[in-house]
């Protein structure tokens, strides 16, 4: 029987499964490694954690299925998407990778936008330069560290570093390179104008794909590292998002997903490369051949309760440690005990800047509307329905746009919460859906491997063969009616603080520097 390898290198770890080609899984392990923040802003990461969390998950998986290496038929790869990885001419990694929710490249951003303009900028990538795509944070490297510049000859992405290390080949594909702020998401090839503009050398960039296609072959000195057989073929795989969307199914006109993973993104199918004409949705390549999708991001949903659970929640963690259960599932049994709405206690969830709707690396976190009658289940309940009003800005804006929405298909940590589905489904006012697997986007690259190597005819064909809907939460409509009168509250609040956020995030960033001086 054959049997397929997903990776997915995530932020928090790298988790790895073994499907056989009906998709079900026989092994998966996952591998946790540290994110640094070194100075306010700032994120990022040690390649080489990425690659001792390849070899060791990989090992376990082939351990624990008992599968001779010779039966996997191919290997997707999946990653956190727009970090970037320097490497020397003897393909050293010269500096830690600057990542996706890293938000120190703002000027150098503008910088792109001013020195190639707007209009053409759009033209030719079908999207802003945000700062967390990669396009800035090489010229960040420019500006702040030209020793470190001046060593460079190749540029990749998380996970197209592991496909190195797997098969040596400088590879990519397109729906990864998408957002790197310097690929043409119409023509599916880099933006060599811009890369002209902006001085960054065309032969830095790896060689492109489509996503079920063939780049590479396991060496015999990554055979060695990850009990793998040597000459297994690696395919293109995708960005965590498009990898997500193939994982769930996201493969035709009408079916969108809702993923509250660490970032939280609304991701809709589509059939043409169209772009929103205000720029708050991305416009990328799909990992389906030939196709595109839109894309809204907020950076902090998820990221949002970790970061409540991590700050508020002793008492529920040592409570979840002595019943042997999560705590999320403690904080948001506390959270159900509050009324919808949470009598007009509001949460803003930017705690690392927000992207969509808003291009902001300088949004803050607020509680707004605390009174007494605040306790710990309306706070938590805020957070939840914060990051639900964050999802629907997207949904907003497919609706402008048009874009068919005939089913809303949930995933990540966020849909493991009925409550929190719920919240989910009566805030967006669209009912949601679950399917009967779980594995995101390492499943995703799973089945893109399967059509790569021809067990499955297509990645449309793949899905159908795996993926079925399970469970649907409806719309509660007393609570609809409850959030359809806060949202547009939610919805104000950024407008009269955005200032406020930018003037608070320079006199923090001048009070550290005078301190580090």
């Amino acid at each position: 029987m054959p049997f397929l390898i997903g990776l997915d290198i995530g932020t928090s770890g790298t988790k790895t499964i073994l499907v056989d080609e009906s998709g079900q899984v026989k092994a998966r392990a996952t591998y946790e490694y540290p994110l640094s923040t070194p100075h306010p802003l700032w994120s990022e990461q040690n390649p080489h954690d990425w690659w001792e969390a390849t070899c060791a998950t990989l090992r376990r998986v082939l351990h624990d299925a008992g599968v001779d290496p010779k039966e996997i038929k191919g290997i997707g790869l999946s990653g956190q998407m727009h970090g970037s990885v320097f490497l020397d001419e003897n393909n050293a990694v010269i500096r830690p990778a600057i990542l996706w929710n890293d938000q120190r490249t703002q000027a150098e951003c503008d910088w792109i936008m001013q020195t190639v303009g707007r209009d053409k900028v759009v033209e030719l990538i079908s999207n802003p330069v945000l700062t967390g795509f990669t396009a800035g944070k090489i010229i960040w490297l420019r500006q702040h560290e030209p020793h470190h510049y001046a060593r460079v000859r190749k540029v990749l992405l998380p996970k197209d570093y592991v496909r190195f290390r797997l098969t040596g080949e400088y590879a990519t594909e397109v729906s990864d390179a998408s957002g790197t702020a310097l690929f043409n998401v119409r023509k599916r090839a880099w933006a060599e104008e811009l890369l002209d503009a902006i001085a960054i050398p065309r032969d830095w960039m790896p060689k492109v794909y489509e996503s079920p296609e063939i780049t590479g072959r396991i060496t015999a000195e990554a055979a060695a590292a990850t009990g793998l057989a040597e000459g297994t073929p690696v395919v293109g795989g995708g960005g965590d998002q498009a990898a997500g969307a193939v994982g769930n199914g996201i493969v035709e006109t009408g079916i969108v997903s809702s993923t509250v993973g660490t970032s939280g993104v609304v991701f809709a199918y589509s059939d043409a490369p169209v772009v929103d004409p205000q720029l708050r949705l991305h416009t990328f390549c799909h990992a389906v051949p030939g196709k595109w999708h839109l894309m809204g991001v907020m950076l902090s949903a998820g990221g949002s309760l970790q970061w409540y659970r991590d700050t508020f929640c002793e008492p529920e963690r040592a409570v979840a440690q002595a019943l042997g259960r999560d705590p999320y599932e403690i904080i948001c049994a506390e959270a159900e005990r509050a009324p919808a709405g949470c009598e007009g206690l509001l949460f803003l969830p930017y705690l690392t800047g927000e992207r969509t709707p808003y291009s902001d690396p300088n949004a803050r976190g607020v509680f707004f509307g605390i009174t007494r009658r605040c306790h710990r289940a309306y706070m938590a309940r805020a957070v939840l329905e914060g990051v639900a009003y964050g999802l629907r800005d997207s949904f907003e804006i497919l609706r402008e746009m048009q874009v068919p929405i005939q089913q809303v298909r949930a995933s990540g940590g966020g849909a493991r919460s009925p409550l929190w589905r719920q919240i989910q489904a009566d805030i967006i006012g669209l009912d949601h859906v679950t399917i009967n697997v779980d594995e995101g986007p390492a499943l995703g690259v799973a089945l893109l491997a399967g059509v790569g190597t021809g067990i499955y005819p297509s990645v449309e064909a793949a899905c159908r063969s795996v993926i079925q809907v399970t469970h649907r939460t409806q719309v509660n409509p007393q609570n609809q009616a409850i959030y359809n009168r806060y949202y547009p509250l939610y919805r104000a609040l950024y407008g009269q603080l955005k200032a406020s956020f930018a003037e608070v995030t320079s006199i923090a960033s001048t009070l550290a520097a005078n301190t580090a001086g």
